[in-house]
């Protein structure tokens, strides 16, 4: 099919350098990857900016994958739309962020750390003027991890656009984290009230974001005080950290009802203490719509409810980004290349980055 000059870049070379598993899933860099090309419902994008994810080297190492590009955060410049997609509001040269699936063993080409990027139309925003890049790439995994831990697993019935006339309680454990104060940022904005843990040192970053408690996720007596703060009406959790601790706290937050718990992550079913909490794990991925195929608990199949629930939300979140009602997490730029975000993943994997979030800027 034949394509406008207002829906390509005729520029678009045939090879690229990204950054993909090797035999033992850790990301290396090679030079002669092919460009994806266009498939129904995709906007291919030049990318300028990538945000560095736990799951960046966290899914090579459970799942490795030789080949596959890796990388789930981005923003750059659209270069081609595909005609079947229904996104008639972008087109070529627009600046955009959003969230793929890197690191993925049924598609090799759909993740970030390439030159271009392959993104299903759904889950791309249009970057609002006076937005940095380094700053819209930090947005796409956790918005889209709040999408399905909220409006999904949660069975949160408000939301920007319809939000509750009571102010209830919602537990985001792991406050500090991108995925946190996003998730706060909603929670308020849907008139709800999100309380949060984290380390005092980013006390402030985690109130700034809408919370309107926090507390120290080290404090011996926490889950004890969360339970009193919120006079145990507690029914609802985000983890964003799901080790044993966290569960263990939100778990015994929760007043004598229990109520429901998400984490990102799976957790051995010994910690799972009380029945009348319902835990489910989660990941993003699920908007995609697409079959997740990896291992055990974190495969999941194809869902188009769930497409269409992500649809819905980012649009949202478009509406949200253009009336400036929603902050991005704090940036760090480490640096201009390739090999940048290879340093830049080692160093997240260390556990030194805490209130930030890592972002390489590419020429």
């Amino acid at each position: 099919m034949s394509l406008s000059s207002t829906s390509i870049d005729r520029d678009i070379p045939l090879t690229q350098t990204a950054i993909v598993e090797d035999s033992n899933g850790i990301p290396t860099l090679v030079h002669d990857v092919p460009v994806p090309a266009l498939r129904p419902g995709t906007i291919l994008i030049k990318t300028a900016a990538v945000a560095i994810n736990p799951c960046d080297y966290k899914m090579g190492a459970a799942f490795p994958s030789p080949g596959a590009v890796v990388g789930i955060d981005f923003a750059g410049h659209v270069v081609a739309v595909s005609p079947e997609t229904t996104r008639s509001d972008i087109r070529v040269g627009d600046a955009v962020c959003g969230v793929v699936h890197g690191s993925n063993p049924g598609d090799h080409e759909s993740g970030a750390f390439a030159e271009y990027i392959l993104a299903q139309a759904h889950l791309v925003l249009k970057v609002p003027p006076g937005l940095p890049l380094e700053q819209a790439a930090t947005l796409g995994c956790a918005l889209l991890t709040s999408c399905i831990a909220f409006w999904d697993a949660l069975r949160i019935v408000p939301d920007p656009e319809n939000p509750a006339t009571e102010p209830l309680p919602v537990l985001v454990y792991g406050g500090s984290t991108a995925a946190g104060t996003v998730a706060i940022q909603l929670l308020k904005l849907s008139g709800l009230n999100p309380i949060a843990t984290c380390s005092p040192r980013n006390f402030d970053l985690v109130k700034s974001s809408g919370a309107s408690a926090v507390f120290d996720y080290s404090s011996v007596d926490v889950a004890q005080a969360i339970k009193t703060h919120t006079k145990g009406r507690l029914r609802h959790a985000l983890d964003c950290i799901a080790d044993q601790e966290s569960t263990a706290c939100c778990y015994a937050s929760f007043g004598r009802p229990g109520g429901r718990y998400v984490s990102l992550e799976a957790i051995p079913a010994a910690w799972k203490t009380r029945e009348a909490v319902k835990h489910e794990f989660i990941m993003c991925l699920e908007g995609m719509g697409k079959e997740v195929i990896l291992g055990g608990e974190y495969g999941r199949a194809a869902s188009e409810e769930k497409r269409n629930l992500a649809a819905r939300m980012f649009g949202v979140f478009q509406r949200l980004l253009d009336e400036n009602k929603l902050k991005t997490h704090p940036v760090e730029v480490v640096g201009k290349c390739f090999e940048d975000i290879q340093r830049g993943v080692t160093r997240l994997k260390s556990g030194s980055v805490s209130g930030s979030k890592l972002v390489v800027l590419l020429n």
